[in-house]
């Protein structure tokens, strides 16, 4: 595999910064303001909610113990749903109340991550999503990259739709399935399904953790997964409101402090890629954010990348990505490790 050597070995690698005791010395004044304490789950757009951020999620809360009242700040662009309802679970394990503080972005599975808590407090800038169900199949299409692309029920649905009314005459005894299964693999479409009943049960099982309203939790339920036009759809304040998730207005003090912890996230997410030559480069990017007093645990990609030509696809050599750890001890020194989850 000589050809598949990384080229300009000796290039500098690109290590995004870390600054915990920036992010620290905001959660500590967030905890002031809100008489309670506040861990924190972010997502550059390259991360995602994933089945790891469960375990991660456990030891942040070990580390604070069982709580009247936890805030958890969430930004996130979506994942695994699974993971969403995982996590809300876990934490109703170490707090009686908990309140979402949403300053911007909480989409698709963090979404429903968000109503599993007894409270949303949305900033201006804040918008949730519709979690209707996409996913990416072994039998998915290709991309012009030969990557498996997500295949959303909704898009399947409408395409059948549009088929259906603009079908002339001559097209109204053809099965719209016939010409759709050329380009969509017939299992796909049967998992995508399915998924969509998957999403259902769980934003139902999700919002049983703290409504008893069965009628209002079928309701919440099903707009969120089948109302909206658009996977994207920004459901703001008010939109919120009038589904019925208990939505309240952010302090200003609190939101101005959580922009200024998403901004210094971002810094340690930014983009640290270190292109060799057209074929080859080193990934280096921090994705996921769990946080805590006196803990950060973060995903880290670690990883070099070379373009196969022949498959026309990127593929991953000498991956040392982890979860990596900082706390302070009892006498306040930092301590880094490797956080094994997997």
């Amino acid at each position: 595999m000589a050809n598949e050597d990384i080229k300009n070995a000796d290039a500098k690698i690109k290590e995004p910064p870390v600054l915990f005791d920036k992010t620290q010395s905001i959660i500590d004044k967030l905890s002031t303001i809100l008489d309670a304490p506040v861990i924190t789950y972010w997502n550059s757009y390259r991360g995602s909610i994933c089945h790891n951020d469960v375990v991660v999620l456990y030891e942040i809360l070990e580390s604070i113990g069982k709580q009247k009242k936890i805030y958890l700040f969430i930004n996130s662009n979506g994942g695994n749903g699974r993971s969403s309802s995982r996590m809300i679970n876990l934490l109703r394990q170490y707090a009686n109340n908990i309140v979402a503080i949403v300053p911007l972005e909480c989409a698709s599975a963090a979404t429903m991550l968000a109503i599993g808590a007894d409270e949303i407090q949305m900033g201006p800038l804040a918008f949730l999503t519709a979690v209707d169900t996409s996913l990416t199949h072994d039998l998915s299409p290709l991309d012009r990259d030969n990557n498996r692309v997500s295949v959303s029920l909704d898009e399947l649905n409408r395409t059948v739709k549009l088929w259906e009314r603009h079908a002339t005459k001559n097209d109204v005894a053809t099965n719209p399935y016939q010409f759709l299964f050329e380009h969509v693999h017939p299992l796909v479409i049967g998992a995508v399904d399915r998924a969509e009943s998957l999403s259902i049960m769980l934003c139902e099982d999700i919002l049983t953790t703290h409504m008893e309203d069965k009628e209002a939790i079928k309701q919440i339920a099903n707009t969120l997964n089948s109302k909206y036009p658009s996977h994207a759809y920004p459901i703001l304040y008010e939109e919120a409101k009038k589904i019925g998730l208990n939505v309240t207005r952010m302090a200003k003090e609190v939101n101005a402090l959580l922009l200024d912890l998403h901004q210094i996230y971002s810094e340690m997410g930014q983009r640290a890629t270190v292109d060799y030559d057209e074929k080859n480069s080193h990934s280096n990017e921090i994705l996921n954010i769990h946080e805590a007093k006196n803990k950060q645990i973060f995903y880290q990609n670690d990883k070099d990348w070379f373009y196969r030509t022949e498959e026309r696809r990127w593929i991953t050599l000498n991956d040392n990505s982890s979860w990596r750890r900082i706390e302070k001890d009892a006498k306040g020194k930092l301590v880094k490790s490797i956080l094994h989850v997997e």
